[in-house]
């Protein structure tokens, strides 16, 4: 790594340091009530207790695995329909006017209303719980990964496009292997933006009242009253949601390095 590098890695780190310290002597003084603001000594150790369950300090220690477990369940299979809807909707109407012309007017008008705009009407069809929660966090990923892959189809080269043709590949070949490359930064920036939108609506759905999940946990702390089991799974979340990203990205960085080495 070079000078250059560790000292930008090095800058990263002075505002959370700046954060978290001043966080500590607020609540280590007593300007701001624990209720409202725990200290991070207590959350951490709370957070200990979520996780592995040694101190029994909260009804919910020891039980992170399994609320983990079911929200990334979610956020999977949400993402998936999202991405198995979107991405070839969005190389379509990206490529093929009458598609566009077809499409995408409806999709960027349901797209205008607000994500929890759609909580009454799927809490109606729906029921309160799980197909709800998959709805929303489906829906809201739906979206950017639309857009971004139609935008990317739609910003192809035209000399690949007549360079594919001059070489004889059909209107499918021309899009397996020349559009969808061609594509592949506008469309990862997509998955990415809905894989992080999907991590942001499980919260919402998990708050209408399914058993599992960590949404579930920070409204049953509400409701009990523990301000640090509604900022511990936040936390959580936001790890969760950074490690699913990095797996995303580390998927498509190997997926080009195969297509490299194929090549050769």
């Amino acid at each position: 790594m070079s000078e250059r590098n560790w000292n930008t890695d090095i800058i990263g780190f002075i505002l959370p340091a700046l954060i978290f310290i001043t966080w500590y002597l607020v609540t280590l003084e007593g300007k701001v009530p624990g209720y409202l603001i725990p200290s991070p000594v207590n959350l951490v150790r709370v957070a200990v207790d979520f996780a592995t369950g040694y101190a029994n300090l909260t009804p919910y220690g020891g039980t992170l695995p399994a609320h983990a477990l079911a929200s990334v369940q979610r956020v999977a299979l949400g993402f998936g329909l999202a991405a198995a809807f979107g991405l070839p909707l969005g190389f379509l109407t990206g490529r093929i006017n009458l598609a566009k012309s077809s499409l995408d007017p409806t999709v960027h008008l349901i797209r205008i209303i607000p994500g929890i705009g759609w909580l009454p009407i799927a809490m109606v069809w729906f029921g309160v719980g799980e197909t709800t929660t998959l709805f929303l966090v489906a829906l809201a990923a739906f979206f950017p990964i639309y857009v971004n892959a139609a935008q990317g189809a739609s910003s192809v080269s035209p000399l690949l496009i007549r360079a594919g043709r001059m070489l004889g590949a059909s209107r499918l070949t021309l899009f397996t292997t020349v559009i969808i490359p061609a594509a592949m930064p506008s469309t990862v920036a997509g998955l990415r933006l809905g894989l992080g939108i999907s991590w942001a609506y499980l919260v919402l759905g998990e708050l209408t009242g399914v058993t599992y999940g960590l949404g579930a946990v920070m409204m049953d702390a509400r409701m009990l009253g523990h301000v640090e089991m509604i900022l511990v799974p936040m936390i959580f979340i936001g790890l969760l949601g950074r490690v699913s990203d990095m797996l995303l990205v580390g998927s498509f960085k190997r997926l080009d390095m195969f297509r490299e080495e194929s090549k050769q």
